[in-house]
């Protein structure tokens, strides 16, 4: 087994956490100032958290544009990346000057949103329109502050592509989403042949 203790470095050409813990969806991030500027940019470190009300964040390392914002506005969206989008994606994860427009950038094209000020990618078939619950700078085991903050936000509205519906039910591989693996340039796409099922052991029981 190869063992490393994170603090006196990993001695590997590349950090393996983030391939380890992977593939991981990608937390594209459109956000808005106060003086109505838009923003968009891809974080790694994303996930849910919670069904009800469901609850998503994002890991931002640095105080970057998109945790300003949302911490001035209360507000964001989660846009979907898919295999057709990644290059879009990729592009905006650039470092523009504040102010600057990635969904001009990127070739993207804006969609309003229902409940937030913020706008949607309108190519993504997956929106989530998020209001800010808890904003939390990370701490070390010493209790030590590092410049990382995680965002948290509850998802107070949904809009899914309903292509990607089959008799009610989502279709996650349908939709071709793409997740951030380990190095530099590694994302993976998923594919129906990769499916597999499993009942848990509680609803075996029920039967």
């Amino acid at each position: 087994m190869y063992f490393y203790q994170p603090s006196q470095g990993h001695g590997l050409p590349h950090d393996p956490l983030n391939a380890i813990v992977g593939p991981r969806p990608i937390g594209w991030i459109a956000s808005q100032d106060t003086a109505g500027r838009d923003n968009l940019a891809p974080y790694s470190f994303f996930n849910c958290f919670n069904y009800h009300p469901p609850i998503i964040g994002f890991a931002s390392t640095g105080w970057k544009d998109s945790v300003r914002n949302i911490m001035e506005t209360g507000e964001f969206v989660w846009n979907l990346t898919t295999r057709e989008l990644a290059s879009a994606m990729n592009e905006t994860s650039a470092s523009l000057p504040h102010g600057e427009d990635e969904f001009f950038a990127a070739g993207l094209t804006k969609a309003e949103s229902r409940l937030v000020k913020a706008p949607r990618v309108a190519q993504s078939p997956v929106n989530f329109e998020c209001r800010l619950s808890q904003s939390i700078q990370l701490m070390t085991a010493q209790g030590e502050a590092i410049e990382t903050w995680l965002i948290l936000g509850e998802v107070v509205g949904i809009h899914i592509a309903e292509t990607l519906l089959e008799e009610g039910v989502y279709q996650t591989a349908k939709a071709q989403p793409v997740l951030r693996a380990g190095g530099p340039t590694a994302y993976y796409a998923i594919s129906e042949s990769h499916r597999f099922d499993l009942v848990r052991p509680d609803a075996r029981a029920k039967r």
